[in-house]
């Protein structure tokens, strides 16, 4: 039995979500970060990577959708686990069939409302203010062939006043992140493991 799981974690973005991971897991001797993925050349995560010393792998939409290459290298590092981290892109076919329910996302607001393409980041948290919404939260969640419809495995709830922005509600919802997303990956994990 594998005593290390070995987790990739895919960004888009910043990737403040994928440094608290590293952070969580990096005295774990059961956890281990194999490596960033990201499909932005721009993408802060890249330098968070770095300074971690993690390695990354930056790829583009050709080879992620029409080549093997990143299941090829997913593969090559042994990893077990796919966790989505501000990952903007659907993820293929065949690469789900290659990571089944071992793929994890976590979204902004409380699913199944404010889901789907197009939704994500600021916009998110826009379309919860403008509803009128007393309650936003996080979903984390399976990924499966739809944006955001996979099994929900937890959601963290936060209240809204008539005073919140999407720019506030923002910093509550990465509140909800940093403080359960690390977490319930390790559960997930250590649950895999033993099972």
């Amino acid at each position: 039995m594998k005593s290390t799981s070995r987790i990739a974690i895919f960004a888009s973005g910043s990737g403040s979500n994928a440094q608290r991971i590293a952070e969580y897991f990096s005295g774990s001797s059961s956890v281990e970060i194999s490596a960033v993925y990201c499909n932005k050349p721009e993408a802060y995560v890249m330098e968070r990577a770095r300074s971690l010393g993690i390695p990354s792998v930056l790829f583009d939409r050709d080879t992620f959708y029409n080549q093997t290459v990143i299941l090829d290298d997913l593969k090559s590092r042994g990893v077990d686990w796919i966790v989505l981290a501000g990952f903007l892109w659907l993820v293929p076919v065949y690469i789900l069939k290659a990571f089944p329910q071992r793929i994890v996302n976590i979204h902004p607001a409380l699913l199944p409302g404010y889901g789907g393409r197009g939704m994500f980041g600021m916009k998110v948290h826009q379309a919860v203010i403008e509803a009128g919404e007393e309650q936003s939260g996080i979903t984390i969640h399976y990924v499966n062939e739809q944006y955001d419809k996979g099994d929900i495995l937890f959601q963290s709830k936060c209240k809204l006043s008539r005073e919140d922005t999407a720019e506030t509600l923002a910093a509550k919802i990465h509140e909800l992140e940093y403080e359960h997303f690390p977490v319930v990956i390790g559960k997930l994990v250590s649950e895999g493991v033993n099972s």
